[in-house]
């Protein structure tokens, strides 16, 4: 693995909550079933003409993506408000797939993710049908064209929404904010809107059963989340940056960082890790 690719320690043996009764297999089937249903009518939508998608009003994609991540079983509070229009690069922390609905839900927007997703089977084609921005991690030469092309997204008045950390983390410790996305904001001139996810469940502050990290496979994270009770996913918008405030992008991604954790740059130990 090349060392310039973020890493996070997390590992679902070391970090993520197991869940597990036969009861709840039903449960998790039917969960399962109509995630696959609104699923498929998004894909639907994705492989329409773009006109079409263009007309769809920001209010229902937004329903569309709340009724995805409470299918699977998980409620949804949002708080905070984000900028409603305009150029805007949206970043989160990053704990699991569900993530990409939540963040979404808030505000439609541009996703930045790592270019494999364009070559997976089946999700590939909808991905980059979807005008996702995708980012070459094994390649820093390619970065500043990257960096230039959510640039020019912003300018032209789209939301952008990313993940700094690069990597998912488990909920209990979290990775620096890379860079290179700010850069962008930094070009274009738009505010940054920092969103803080937080999963957790019962009396539980913290729920790893979210987190898809490490060896995870996609398959085993959804049964995972489909089979848990009582999940409550905590979406809490921040305060925006506005463009000037931070003339570089190291001091704009560590304001960023510590809106979104308090705790900007803190190297998390592996006892924050572990269960």
């Amino acid at each position: 693995m090349s060392g310039w690719l973020p890493f996070a320690p997390c590992t679902p043996a070391a970090c993520v909550e197991p869940t597990a009764a036969a009861a709840a297999v039903p449960r998790a089937v039917l969960r399962l079933g109509a995630v696959a249903v609104l699923l498929l009518a998004g894909i639907a939508v994705v492989l329409a003409p773009f006109g079409l998608r263009r007309r769809l009003p920001a209010a229902l994609v937004r329903r569309w993506c709340r009724w995805v991540v409470r299918a699977a079983g998980i409620r949804v509070r949002v708080t905070g408000a984000v900028v409603p229009g305009g150029g805007l690069l949206l970043v989160a922390n990053h704990v699991s797939w569900l993530d990409i609905p939540l963040l979404a839900a808030v505000r439609p927007a541009r996703m930045l993710a790592k270019s494999e997703i364009r070559r997976w089977p089946v999700a590939g084609g909808p991905t980059a049908r979807a005008r996702v921005l995708f980012i070459e991690r094994d390649r820093p030469r390619a970065l500043p064209d990257t960096v230039g092309a959510i640039a020019r997204a912003l300018r032209a008045g789209a939301a952008v929404a990313a993940f700094p950390e690069g990597s998912t983390w488990c909920g209990r410790a979290h990775g620096p904010f890379r860079r290179a996305v700010f850069q962008a904001a930094l070009d274009a001139g738009v505010p940054v809107q920092p969103v803080r996810i937080h999963y957790r469940a019962g009396e539980r502050a913290v729920s790893t059963t979210p987190a898809f990290v490490g060896a995870d496979t996609l398959l085993a994270s959804l049964w995972r989340v489909a089979s848990a009770r009582g999940l409550v996913a905590e979406v809490t918008v921040r305060p925006v940056v506005p463009p000037g405030r931070h003339r570089d992008r190291r001091s704009l991604a560590r304001a960023t960082e510590e809106a979104v954790h308090g705790d900007p740059g803190k190297a998390p130990s592996k006892s924050m890790c572990a269960l």
